[in-house]
């Protein structure tokens, strides 16, 4: 994107993308590299899992949401705030793989 744009018309971007995978580009495209990035990251996250999170059995919630408190737990002791971005990134790049391995819907290709 070559216009600058303010933190919410970046969320309104993520939140208007066709899909998961095209959230994150926008995301990459428009992230601050500072905790500004928390936001962006959250609303990627949301929009991964409109793709995938229903359809997880418990098992498999459970093992997502452990993924997700390892990204946490990476940088918790680390100050400054793009730390708080690789945060975000790590979550939002877990959504993202998670929703890539969803099974789609519709027929199945064989």
């Amino acid at each position: 994107m070559d216009k600058s744009m303010t933190q919410d018309e970046i969320i309104d971007a993520i939140n208007a993308a066709r899909g998961c995978e095209a959230a994150m580009k926008v995301f990459r495209d428009c992230e601050y590299g500072a905790s500004g990035d928390v936001q962006l990251g959250a609303a990627v996250e949301k929009k991964c899992e409109a793709n995938f999170l229903s359809g997880l059995r418990a098992a498999q919630k459970k093992a997502y949401a452990s993924q997700l408190s390892r990204c946490d737990a990476k940088y918790r002791n680390e100050s400054g705030t793009m730390y708080r971005s690789f945060t975000a990134f790590c979550r939002a790049e877990v959504s993202q793989r998670t929703s890539q391995k969803a099974p789609k819907a519709g027929p199945k290709a064989r």
